[in-house]
């Protein structure tokens, strides 16, 4: 499932070496004509607001005009999906900003109402892996404690999302060491926390920002090969490794802003101004102080453009595929 076939591809980068050869002809000189509108498919407050927020204000500076965040909340991301799709205007000025990866699974377990390459993604903001976390008060104390458990009874697992990268790992984990858990859709991140920290279920997985330095919580380990964040999550275990899951890193939180196709292949120009006006926030020291500042975690940022937003829908595509059953119950 590309997002930018290579009709498109060639087509915008054409377009964007135009622009930049021959910046004295003003292409997209005169863009934005009004601020930007974003459309984000969760409800406020959660680890994609706390992304565009830190990126948007910086962005912002580059643009000349502010981002302004509408949320729409509701049936896994689709809602926003199906409102962007829907009204946001075709004119490079309405973009939507999700976490590409719960909502590429969501298309895998169920297409959308339109059609996938009428979007794709162009800036990856994020490379935030999933986690597996628990109450403080929990009389498990680590992966090893959460998988006899499982082997003993069915474990309830909290998820902001059922096709989710961070729900694929427990699915997986579960598959591989005999294990039985249920997980439990609470929507959003906030609600998966709390769910966790009531004993209303088991253990939660998340995206690892969204559960770490959280009063009361635990991250018992990472869906991952490699630990960038280890200040932050002491004695966190590397899940893929140690239980040999056989799967690549599942960043559950890949969060990145994407397009109408339609927008970017009928305005080149405007597309090129949102493209070259992207990369520089990186390399601004204010991205970074708003990053620390905002409670993110400076080491998970990760930098992408339309290639690696593409390397990602298809990796976990694949990877949503093969565990399909899993996801579907």
């Amino acid at each position: 499932m590309n997002y930018l076939d290579r009709r498109h591809f060639l087509k915008l980068g054409a377009a964007g070496l135009a622009a930049s050869a021959w910046p004295g002809l003003g292409f997209g000189a005169s863009f934005p004509e009004r601020n930007l509108e974003v459309y984000i498919p969760t409800r406020a407050g959660g680890g994609a607001d706390r992304n565009f927020r830190n990126f948007g204000g910086v962005w912002k500076n580059y643009l000349g005009v502010d981002l302004e965040p509408s949320f729409y909340p509701g049936a896994a991301g689709r809602v926003g999906y199906e409102t962007y799709m829907g009204k946001a205007a075709a004119d490079c000025h309405d973009l939507i900003f999700g976490n590409m990866g719960p909502e590429v699974l969501n298309w895998v377990v169920k297409p959308p109402s339109f059609a996938i390459d009428e979007y794709f993604y162009f800036v990856m903001v994020d490379a935030d892996p999933g986690c597996i976390f628990i109450s403080d008060k929990s009389s498990m104390k680590s992966v090893d404690d959460v998988v006899a458990e499982g082997r003993k009874r069915t474990l309830t697992v909290a998820t902001s999302r059922l096709a989710h990268p961070a729900s694929l790992g427990m699915l997986v984990l579960a598959n591989k060491t005999g294990m039985k858990v249920n997980l439990v859709p609470l929507s959003g991140g906030k609600n998966t926390r709390n769910g966790v920290l009531t004993g209303e279920v088991d253990l939660g997985v998340l995206p690892v920002t969204t559960a770490m330095r959280r009063n009361g919580i635990t991250v018992l380990g990472l869906f991952d090969e490699k630990n960038l964040i280890a200040q932050h999550t002491p004695g966190a275990v590397l899940i893929n490794t140690e239980y040999k899951l056989g799967i690549p890193p599942l960043a559950a939180g890949a969060r990145a802003f994407g397009i109408k196709t339609e927008a970017a292949e009928k305005y080149p120009d405007r597309f090129d101004k949102l493209r070259r006006t992207a990369a520089q926030v990186f390399g601004d020291p204010a991205y970074k102080t708003a990053v620390t500042k905002g409670k993110g975690s400076w080491e998970l940022i990760a930098p992408g453009g339309i290639e690696e937003c593409r390397k990602y829908v298809a990796n976990i595509t694949a990877l949503g595929r093969e565990y399909r059953g899993l996801l579907t119950g």
